[in-house]
């Protein structure tokens, strides 16, 4: 699950959470925006999870498309 309600104040790039049956990635709502672009046009997309003062993120959370996902779109 995506929750787009993440505050640019928060400090964080973004944040990840195991929940119940899944993941939760909490993002604002202009990386929430670029994930949803990146969904329409089929292309991967990764979000950095940790403090906007690290050099370096804490987790790395990719949505990758498969050859197979991108030959079976069907548009209609």
């Amino acid at each position: 699950m995506f929750n787009g309600a993440l505050k640019q104040s928060s400090g964080l790039r973004a944040k990840s959470s195991i929940i119940e049956d899944g993941l939760m990635v909490q993002v604002t709502a202009e990386t929430l925006a670029e994930l949803k672009q990146s969904l329409r046009d089929m292309k991967d997309y990764v979000i950095s999870c940790g403090s906007l003062s690290s050099p370096e993120p804490d987790e790395l959370v990719s949505v990758e498309w498969t050859a197979n996902e991108r030959n079976s779109l069907i548009v209609g």
